[in-house]
């Protein structure tokens, strides 16, 4: 932001940011000149302007992005340090990287209260990506060394969203599995589904780790960085078979088109997409649903809760337990008033 006086006017250029806009207009006694691209003030704004000036520099410093870089990098030795699994990593760089580049460097309560506001107002994230955002944030301020004047704790956490989880039924399961001609991608639908595992856990999923002997299979450094034992259906052994056979893999079960590492989660859920899509089911099922539809199927089977949590990996029943809101099991057992009529 450049600012002049020019005879009995102060002249005003800088880059466009609506938010800097705003703070003009808020000076009151301007106005905008198309003809020469920048802005005209009354002489007694001038010390007004410059203070605005000053501050906008001082923010454009901040962010550049080598200091920006710098911040990043911290946060990610930390979080290495720390134990953190790579998707964690990946994610809680990725929030302070944005909102260092949003905020140019603010540090306060009004900074990151705009920032929630535009993630949710504007971008229309969900309030759990808003409050890991606030995790990253609050994580990176205490990594500067006590110079937050306690301005985390004064920010409003979005409440947590109580969201029913998205399952097929076992109809849309069978049709996803018997329509998907492409057999690496159909036997990675089917480790999920059988398995209750993540997307991330499919695709990193190790030859080794499949014991046929004992039909078991085992999910290494999950979510949480704990392994976990899930068991190998006499189906999915016959469906791996028949997939070795073809492929022939190493090391990764799933390899990249490459060969050179193993396929990556992007991948598994852009080709999930475009079947769910090309069977015109419910556009708000996504590849975690066969992991939703393996807890919901086996309640509604009669499998007790306890055995379901350890299957899934969760350090709580309180989360397993969100599958007794879609199950089925005890509605059936209803009988409709309407049907007593």
């Amino acid at each position: 932001m450049k600012v002049w006086i020019d005879g009995m006017t102060v002249k005003v250029t800088l880059k466009y940011d609506e938010r800097d806009v705003e703070r003009l207009k808020a000076v009151g006694g301007g106005r905008w000149d198309t003809g020469r691209q920048l802005w005209l003030f009354p002489l007694e704004k001038y010390e007004t302007l410059i203070q605005i000036r000053e501050e906008l520099n001082d923010k454009m410093a901040f962010s550049k992005s080598e200091d920006v870089q710098m911040d990043v990098l911290r946060l990610e030795k930390h979080l290495k340090l720390s134990g953190y699994s790579t998707c964690t990593i990946k994610s809680y760089t990725g929030h302070l990287k944005r909102y260092l580049t949003y905020s140019r460097g603010e540090r306060s309560v009004q900074a990151i209260e705009a920032y929630m506001l535009y993630l949710i107002d504007e971008r229309k994230h969900t309030h759990a990506y808003c409050n890991q955002a606030i995790n990253a944030i609050k994580l990176h301020f205490s990594l500067l060394g006590g110079t937050t004047n306690g301005i985390m704790t004064k920010i409003p956490r979005p409440k947590r969203e109580k969201k029913v989880p998205k399952v097929m039924s076992k109809q849309q399961v069978k049709a996803l599995f018997d329509t998907t001609e492409n057999v690496k991608h159909k036997t990675a639908f089917m480790m999920a589904y059988s398995c209750g595992m993540r997307v991330g856990e499919v695709a990193a999923m190790r030859i080794e780790y499949i014991d046929s002997d004992r039909m078991i299979m085992t999910v290494k450094q999950g979510k949480g960085m704990k392994d976990r034992i899930v068991p190998l259906s006499q189906s999915m052994l016959d469906q791996l078979r028949d997939y070795y056979t073809l492929y022939t893999p190493k090391e990764w079960l799933f390899e990249s088109q490459m060969k050179d590492g193993h396929i990556t989660s992007r991948t598994l859920q852009m080709v999930f997409q475009r079947r769910v899509e090309e069977l015109g089911f419910n556009n708000h099922i996504t590849f975690h649903s066969l992991r939703h539809s393996f807890a919901t199927h086996l309640l509604d089977s009669g499998v007790d809760l306890r055995y379901i949590q350890e299957l899934l990996g969760h350090a709580s029943s309180k989360t397993t337990e969100i599958y007794t809101h879609v199950s089925t099991r005890s509605l059936q057992k209803i009988i409709n008033p309407l049907d007593q009529l």
